[in-house]
């Protein structure tokens, strides 16, 4: 029996073994689980955390979505209409270009209208002009330098001055056309006897007057030059008279004459004329005539070298004069014309007589040629974008310049310098005064249109059918 109790107390002893081995397993296994569970806990915390922040993210993305759809449709509705503004745009666009393609047809149209309307106001104010200006008195044409120290003070001086200006008067004060001289001479009774002589011209400028009033007057000649006009202009008038001042002026802008001012107009109006569909090209030539013999003042060719004979020919057909052999340059801005000018002075013959310290001696021609092409305002092979090209129509035009400054007119008796022979001077001056008197029967044979074939040929090119001016310089 106590066999039996010790096998069945072993066997309860080692079930308690066992059982007390699980339940330490039990426990571990329940430490481990709670572990677990508050891990999953922990993590489960987080992930509603996480939830309710992409809860709230969800809910301000959704409101951004809805903002951005109207967004959208504002942007479309806009888009919308903004194409419908480019399209009225594209068409109000094509419509002016259309307007600017006429605009520049009515502008080539009324061009042509312009030059018949600029041509008539020239022919209405005269195909032949004639101005007088009168200079001013000059210290060489007062007394002595002994005479003038005795003279008391500069008011005595002036004085004189006004007496010798006080035998003319200007007394045509609006048209300024109207000179008036006056002269007194002793009768053989020994009565004083006045007399009054009144002379008319186109226009009088008097000795005040500035080289840009003179100009003024005759500045539309260069349009009408660009116009393809042929114009002729030249100083006529005693030796001493002012007519190289007017013509070639002095070294200051206020002082220039009229070639450099006629010069820098025409490049202006060509310049100008461009816009209008207009190429022109500018060629210069300068001659003088020095007893009767022309020479090329724009010639490179050394005083050595034998001169070339220059002829003049015209041509029927076209109606045009040249001279055989003349240097021809091209121009292509005024400061170089200034340069020729410069050039050609130093070439020109002068010389010393008893009415002037520095006489012209020989007739210049400073003759300008412009011609004119209608090239259009685009280029066919270049046009720019939207712009229609508007082709040239090829028309052209020939022009022609001439500036003359006329020797100075002399008596034999008073034109004899110091150093000069007899037979010299004798023949330049019949030689000028030839020409001189022959430039008189040209301008009367132009009064007559039956006798106007007749003109001489430095004005031929400007007969009375083309605007033509003559600048007269009087002493």
């Amino acid at each position: 029996m106590r066999k039996k109790h010790k096998t069945e107390v072993m066997e309860l002893e080692i079930e308690l073994r066992r059982r007390e081995r699980e339940a330490r397993e039990s426990a571990e296994d329940l430490r481990v689980t709670r572990g677990d569970l508050d891990r999953e806990r922990s993590t489960t915390e987080h992930l509603r955390s996480t939830l309710h922040t992409q809860a709230q993210t969800q809910l301000t993305l959704t409101a951004e979505n809805a903002a951005l759809k109207a967004q959208l449709s504002n942007l479309q509705r806009e888009l919308e209409k903004r194409d419908e503004e480019v399209r009225e745009m594209k068409l109000e666009v094509e419509e002016k270009e259309k307007r600017v393609v006429q605009m520049k047809k009515e502008v080539f149209e009324s061009e042509t209208i312009r030059r018949k309307l600029h041509n008539m106001v020239l022919e209405l104010k005269g195909n032949i002009r004639v101005f007088c200006r009168v200079r001013p008195v000059l210290p060489s044409d007062l007394p002595s330098t002994a005479s003038i120290e005795e003279m008391e003070g500069e008011e005595e001086l002036e004085t004189m001055k006004e007496e010798m200006k006080a035998n003319m008067a200007f007394p045509d004060k609006r048209d300024h056309k109207e000179i008036v001289l006056y002269s007194s001479s002793e009768s053989a009774m020994g009565i004083e006897r006045k007399e009054v002589y009144s002379f008319g011209f186109d226009r009088v400028f008097e000795p005040t007057s500035t080289q840009s009033e003179v100009f003024e007057e005759i500045s539309q000649l260069a349009q009408s030059c660009i116009d393809g006009y042929n114009v002729c202009i030249f100083a006529y008038g005693q030796t001493g008279s002012g007519k190289s001042f007017t013509m070639e002026g002095g070294n200051t802008d206020s002082t220039a004459g009229m070639i450099p001012r006629a010069v820098e107009q025409v490049f202006r109006v060509a310049e100008e004329m461009k816009s209008k569909g207009w190429e022109y090209k500018i060629e210069g030539q300068f001659l003088e005539i020095y007893n009767e013999t022309i020479h090329d003042l724009l010639s490179t060719s050394t005083s050595a070298e034998p001169s070339k004979k220059h002829e003049i020919k015209h041509d029927p057909k076209t109606s045009r004069t040249t001279v055989t052999d003349l240097t021809v340059v091209p121009l292509t801005s005024p400061s170089q014309v200034k340069l020729l000018l410069a050039q050609a002075q130093k070439r020109r013959s002068v010389a010393a007589t008893l009415m002037n310290e520095r006489s012209s001696r020989s007739h210049s021609v400073f003759t300008l040629r412009i011609s004119g092409v209608m090239v259009g305002t685009g280029s066919s092979s270049s046009p720019t974008e939207g712009s229609e090209v508007i082709a040239g129509t090829g028309e052209t035009c020939e022009g022609c310049l001439n500036l003359v400054d006329l020797a100075g007119s002399e008596r034999l008796n008073v034109s004899f310098g110091p150093g000069v022979t007899e037979k010299e001077r004798v023949k330049e001056t019949q030689s000028i005064n030839k020409s001189l008197s022959a430039l008189g029967d040209v301008i009367a044979a132009l009064v007559d249109l039956f006798v106007a074939k007749f003109v001489e040929w430095e004005l031929e090119d400007a007969d009375g059918t083309q605007p033509f001016t003559a600048s007269c310089t009087l002493e």
